[in-house]
Formats: C-alpha cells, sequence, structure tokens
C-alpha cells in the first residue's frame, strides 16, 4: 500500500485535511484529550475498551477521583475497585487494571513505561492501546487504529477488504502507519478517532459536511453504508439462570464467582443454570435436590425474567426468593450478609437491575 493516490488524495494531503478540522472544526471534549499522564490515558483507554464514551465518562471520573496515581490504584482493596468497575461489563478489563498498576508500581516504582514496546507487555494492552499511550502521552510515531479509524479509512480509500481477517487487519495497519503525522503523531490520532466518531459515524455519517466528500471513494461509489467489511459473524451461546434468594432471618447467602467464566470476582446468589429455558419449578426441584432448601422452605416470589446481552453470550435469568428456617449446610461455602449489606458488594448488571428493581421493593414491603 505504499504511496497511495486514491482520486487524487495523496498520502501527505490526508493528515493535513484530517489535522484542518481537528483545529477548525472539532469542538468534542473529552477530559483526557490533551492528557500527558500515561497513567490516566491508560485508565481511559482501558475504561472504554468495549464500552460507549457516554458511559465511560463518570467512571474515569470516579477512578482519578479514588485513585489520583497509580501507586493508589496499586494499593487499593480489589473488593473496592470491583466496586467502582461495577456496570462496565467485562471485567477481564478490571482483573488486568489491578494487574497492570501493581506491575509498574513494583517493577517500575511507579513510574510508566515510556516504551511502545514495554507498554504491549502490560497486561490488557493490545496494540491499539500500546499506541494510544504511546502517541498520546510520549508523542511516539505509532498509529491507533480502532473501530473508528477501520471505519473512516475502510471509506475514504474505498477498501473492501474484511477488518476482521488476517490480511486486512495487517493491511489497514500498514496504511495506518503511512498516513501518521510522524511529526505530531498523538495529535493525528486524536484526530481520526474523533472524525470517526463525530463526522464519518456507522450509521449515519455526516457526508454532506465532511472534509474528504469530493475523496472519498465509498462516497463516490455510494457504498458508504456497505463499508467497512467483516466477515465473521459473532455467534451467541444462550444461558438460561436461576438464582435463588435464599434469605434466613436477616441474611442472605451470596458468594464470589471464582470460575473461569462471565463475571469472575463479582458476587452472586445460588445459581442453577438449566441447559434451556425451563419453568421455574425446573430449578426449584434441582434446589431441593441440592438441599439449598427443604420442602418447608417459603417461596416469597418469582421474579419477571431478566436478559443481559455480553458479546458471545445471551442471558436469561429469574429470581426466586426464598425464606429458610435455619442455614442450609450445602450452602456452608457461600457468605451469609445482612441484607442490608448486599449494595456494598458488586454484582453482574443483571443482578443488579434486579436488586434495583420496583418489584423487588414491593415484595419487600409485604
Amino acid at each position: 500500500m505504499s504511496n497511495l493516490t486514491h482520486n487524487n488524495l495523496e498520502v501527505s494531503n490526508f493528515s493535513k485535511l484530517l489535522l484542518k478540522w481537528h483545529k477548525t472544526d472539532n469542538d468534542r471534549q473529552l477530559p483526557w484529550k490533551g492528557e500527558k499522564d500515561a497513567y490516566k490515558i491508560w485508565l481511559s483507554e482501558i475504561i472504554l475498551q468495549q464500552t460507549r464514551v457516554e458511559q465511560g465518562l463518570e467512571y474515569y471520573h470516579n477512578f482519578i477521583l479514588n485513585f489520583p496515581t497509580i501507586k493508589d490504584l496499586a494499593a487499593a482493596d480489589e473488593k473496592r475497585v470491583f466496586k467502582l468497575w461495577e456496570g462496565l461489563g467485562y471485567y477481564s478489563r478490571c482483573r488486568n487494571l489491578i494487574a497492570t498498576a501493581r506491575i509498574i508500581t513494583e517493577e517500575y516504582n511507579g513510574i510508566f513505561p515510556s516504551s511502545y514496546y514495554d507498554i504491549l507487555k502490560l497486561k490488557g494492552v493490545g496494540p491499539y492501546t500500546a499506541s494510544a499511550i504511546a502517541s498520546f502521552a510520549f508523542n511516539l510515531p505509532h498509529a491507533v487504529v480502532d473501530g473508528n479509524v477501520y471505519r473512516v479509512l475502510a471509506r475514504v480509500f474505498g477498501i473492501g477488504e474484511a477488518i476482521d481477517s488476517t490480511a486486512g487487519k495487517k493491511n489497514f495497519h500498514q496504511l495506518a502507519n503511512e498516513l501518521l503525522d510522524r511529526k505530531q503523531p498523538g495529535k493525528y490520532n486524536q484526530a481520526i478517532m474523533d472524525f470517526g466518531a463525530t463526522v464519518c459515524k456507522p450509521a449515519v455519517p455526516l457526508c454532506d459536511c465532511c472534509t474528504f466528500q469530493k475523496y472519498c471513494e465509498a462516497y463516490a461509489d455510494n457504498r458508504v453504508q456497505q463499508l467497512p467489511v467483516k466477515e465473521k459473524k459473532i455467534k451467541q451461546r444462550a444461558r438460561y439462570f436461576y438464582f435463588f434468594i435464599i434469605q434466613c432471618g436477616s441474611k442472605v447467602a451470596i458468594r464470589e464467582r471464582q470460575d473461569k467464566d462471565i463475571w469472575q470476582h463479582l458476587h452472586e446468589f445460588p445459581l442453577i443454570e438449566l441447559v434451556q429455558d425451563a419453568h421455574v419449578d425446573a430449578a426449584i426441584e434441582e434446589a431441593l435436590n441440592r438441599k439449598w432448601i427443604t420442602e418447608d422452605a417459603i417461596v416469597k416470589q418469582e421474579s419477571a425474567v431478566y436478559r443481559q446481552k455480553l458479546t458471545h453470550q445471551s442471558i436469561t435469568a429469574v429470581f426466586i426468593n426464598t425464606r429458610v428456617k435455619k442455614l442450609p449446610a450445602s450452602l456452608k461455602n457461600y457468605d451469609w450478609i445482612e441484607t442490608n449489606d448486599l449494595a456494598a458488594h458488586s454484582f453482574p448488571k443483571i443482578i443488579n437491575d434486579y436488586l434495583n428493581s420496583e418489584e423487588l421493593l414491593q415484595e419487600e414491603t409485604h
């Protein structure tokens, strides 16, 4: 892809047009734009992986408020960190966040590494995040390639190669680095991401006011909505969860998920997973078999159906609120906590949706 010229748009002119747009027409205000503290840049990038900017802003502010430096984050209690992360999903990011903070504190004396390749070695940091940190914090010439960048390049240069293919990834990264303004890589990277987020948007791009309109091959060929191309479709696994809120007096059973599965290190109620969407009676029968409850247990409430879609999984959940007279021996590995203390623990979104629901409030008043 060397010496590219597309529709009279030379490589050198691409960055000039982009940076001119960024200077004069872009007013996208974000707290980390122009930031040079590698810790804050890293934090924002990890939060924004798989998360919309609008959702991530509050989390970013809360993390900076609670952990002003990477040493503060490294020294923090993990449960406190997970509680702050609660609701962001993809909790492996949070585990990697804690691990990396401790590595930098212990091995780099709390000073963020300034080499692209050292940054790339950190847990949870891939080529995109390493490029972002290296260019924004240290002005190193590494091009970022995220969804926004793929979209801009595919449309402007009319590239029909799949962005999720091995060859496609390689070629897009090569083109991105060829287009990069090496004198001001941080500004360039921020500009192309902002352009993709505000002008060359996925569904409703602003082609009428686009600075690249007369050069854009997708616009000329009426292919804007067809680019970029993806060849792989995500297959979703359907899972059916039945959570038992088993209360004994003022206490309720919960535990921290430890298995290498979704929601690791978050808390949950005793869970029965069935292979298909079955009737609640089947879950209650299984709870009886496991001796979580006995025949004289009081089933006070069966919740509405709650759903949560993850990248590769679709979760359907029902909550079964029960009362027992004594603590079941079969749940000895669970923590029995006061119901008033539930809010201090971190739960997956689907459980929080139920805990914050009106139907739970109504049940508690009966």
